[in-house]
């Protein structure tokens, strides 16, 4: 048994202003994602500008972040949110759907495509490899947060978290940050090093993760006032269940076109 190491989530406080680890982590998330981005454009759009880059980013990140928000009001709490509609801003205490933040990154893709006239499951093969590297960041903020944890188990890992009782439960958040962050990431950039089909990394994003959410949320515990749902599966698993068959619909998909080159020259498209 391992006690949780009591991380402050306020990571610096200077007068009324707090940095919350919480929000740290979409920091990082970003920059280290954006060498990542252009690294990766220059490979396979080298007619991207930065400009475009730093646009794309701007448009995935509101996406993620507003997408989620939402998600998580409207599939998880709602009923909370609206008695208490001003807690809805407040992101850094945590909360956040990951089906909810990506529904607003497609919305993101959908409107820069139409802005820019890039198709727009290219952009998406483009970014989402590196998504997972938000995941997982975000997943060490629920972990530093000591929230979303696991149910209750003896082995020699489980973990005492504050506010869940005095029995070990499962680190959920730190297998999620592996699966859907690091394995993910891997997988995904294995993938890309050959071209495929338009869709194909997007598809493959959708299915790695929809395993990996769909296995932990077994030893995740459910959200108290939610509980499990038909068949004893979570909201988690039920969100996640569409998500995996569209994912591979995409993989797979007849008559779907071109996507990014592996190691070629990149898009024809001139911008």
């Amino acid at each position: 048994m391992i006690v949780f190491p009591q991380i402050d989530p306020v990571l610096v406080e200077i007068g009324p202003l707090a940095i919350r680890w919480y929000g740290m982590m979409y920091t990082l998330s970003f920059l280290i994602g954006w060498p990542l981005l252009k690294r990766r454009a220059a490979k396979v759009m080298p007619d991207l500008s930065v400009d475009h880059l730093g646009d794309i980013m701007v448009y995935t990140l509101l996406g993620l972040v507003l997408g989620g928000r939402v998600g998580y009001v409207l599939f998880y709490n709602f009923d909370y949110f609206l008695s208490h509609p001003t807690a809805i801003f407040h992101i850094w205490e945590g909360g956040m759907s990951f089906h909810g933040g990506l529904i607003g990154g497609v919305v993101a893709c959908l409107l820069y495509a139409r802005k820019s006239q890039i198709p727009c499951l290219m952009l998406a093969d483009l970014v989402f490899p590196i998504v997972p590297l938000g995941l997982f960041f975000g997943r060490i903020g629920n972990f530093i947060n000591g929230e979303l944890w696991g149910r209750t188990t003896d082995l020699p890992w489980g973990m005492v978290f504050p506010g869940a009782g005095e029995l070990p439960r499962h680190p959920s958040q730190l297998y999620e940050a592996m699966l859907e962050g690091v394995i993910l990431f891997i997988v995904l950039n294995g993938l890309a090093r050959r071209s495929r089909t338009s869709g194909f990394l997007l598809g493959s994003f959708m299915v790695g993760y929809g395993v990996s959410r769909f296995l932990v949320e077994f030893v995740r515990q459910p959200d108290a006032h939610l509980g499990l749902l038909t068949l004893g599966l979570s909201m988690g698993q039920w969100l996640t269940l569409p998500l995996f068959l569209l994912g591979g619909w995409l993989m797979f998909r007849p008559g779907a076109g071109p996507g990014l080159p592996g190691q070629g020259k990149g898009c024809e498209r001139s911008l």
